[in-house]
């Protein structure tokens, strides 16, 4: 625990995010225009160490806010576009033979592959087969990838955002529920606005875009990251958190009559754990010292809406995961707050914690 005058006081704390929140939305209002709710959510995910994929029909700038972010964040950046021929050492990367020729024998050598970089944007990822969907799997949950038996480390911070095109269906391969499980927001990416749209044309026909100045280390972004976990969570809002998750399961006596009606399955641990953790970030990017119960609705939709499947039956009525996620915020109880200890709000606690299962 440390103590009230150390730089770990959630004076400190607070102000040090709030600040990278300012930066990173003035840098990237340079080249992004609007979605400052999608800019949020991304960078809530950031610094919860959670992956993103990006939901929307072409031409919102998707790949084009996932660039800029990195640029902003000073972080090495890679691409990488999804085809139907793509392979999964085309991913994570290939051992070659070469010729050692001062000790006169050949050798493998280990070739990374794009996946290897701070920041990935895996571009169209539903138009690549599930055997290359896959390898992104170990490297999104584990931070690391297995190429002839010998574990390469990726350098964190690593973060995935991926972007998927919603209204194409030739060609493409959906995503399944463990690849799904991976991502720790599903960001929806709408159509700007009328105004929006008009300064869209302005900035992209007059000229060249401004550039992007770098505003947080690669070490800033670590430490920011251990300190959203360190932030408090009262014990009523971690059970709003687990019931709220625990009741989209059509299986589970918890669940509401309209859940086992209309839903598939629902969101397991990882919704949890992803409930909690973005509803710290969420409190400290808002200038708030503890989680909230308003903290954890604020992220209900990103975090359950690719984990909450409605039914055939549902959805031809439909009835999608938002409207689910909303009858469910709306229908699951808050416990009696018991409060928490004077001691606990002034300060962010304790060590950091294990990471959950991404």
């Amino acid at each position: 625990m440390t103590d009230s005058t150390s730089p770990g006081t959630d004076s400190a704390t607070l102000q040090k995010l709030q600040d990278a929140r300012r930066r990173l939305r003035e840098e990237l209002s340079r080249v992004i225009v609007g979605q400052e709710a999608v800019i949020d959510e991304v960078l809530v995910a950031l610094f919860s160490r959670g992956h993103v994929l990006l939901v929307g029909v072409p031409g919102l700038a998707k790949t084009l806010l996932v660039r800029s972010l990195a640029q902003s964040l000073d972080l090495t950046f890679s691409r990488i576009q999804f085809t139907p021929d793509l392979m999964p050492a085309d991913v994570t990367g290939t051992e070659v033979l070469q010729e050692n020729r001062e000790r006169g024998t050949r050798e493998f050598r280990f070739i990374p592959g794009p996946i290897f970089a701070n920041i990935v944007l895996g571009d169209e990822i539903n138009r690549t087969p599930p055997k290359t969907q896959a390898a992104l799997l170990e490297a999104m949950q584990e931070s690391q990838v297995t190429t002839g038996g010998k574990r390469n480390a990726l350098e964190q911070p690593f973060f995935v955002l991926a972007t998927q095109n919603p209204i194409e269906q030739e060609g493409t391969y959906p995503l399944p529920e463990a690849q799904l499980d991976r991502f720790m927001f599903l960001i929806r990416v709408d159509y700007p606005t009328r105004d929006e749209e008009r300064r869209i044309l302005r900035l992209t026909t007059e000229g060249e875009a401004a550039p992007i100045r770098p505003v947080l280390t690669k070490s800033e972004i670590m430490e920011l990251q251990t300190m959203v976990r360190r932030v408090p969570i009262a014990d009523h809002v971690l059970d709003f958190a687990v019931d709220l998750a625990r009741r989209t399961r059509p299986s589970q006596p918890e669940a509401p009559d309209f859940v086992k009606t209309s839903v598939t399955w629902g969101g397991g641990p990882r919704a949890s754990q992803f409930l909690v953790i973005g509803a710290k970030a969420h409190a400290v990017l808002n200038g708030r010292p503890n989680a909230t119960i308003d903290d954890v609705k604020a992220v209900a939709h990103p975090v359950l809406r690719h984990r909450v499947i409605p039914n055939f039956a549902a959805a031809a009525e439909g009835i999608t995961s938002d409207h689910l996620i909303d009858r469910l915020l709306t229908e699951t109880p808050r416990h009696a707050s018991a409060g928490l200890d004077d001691a606990r709000l002034p300060k962010v606690l304790g060590s950091a914690g294990p990471e959950p299962n991404r």
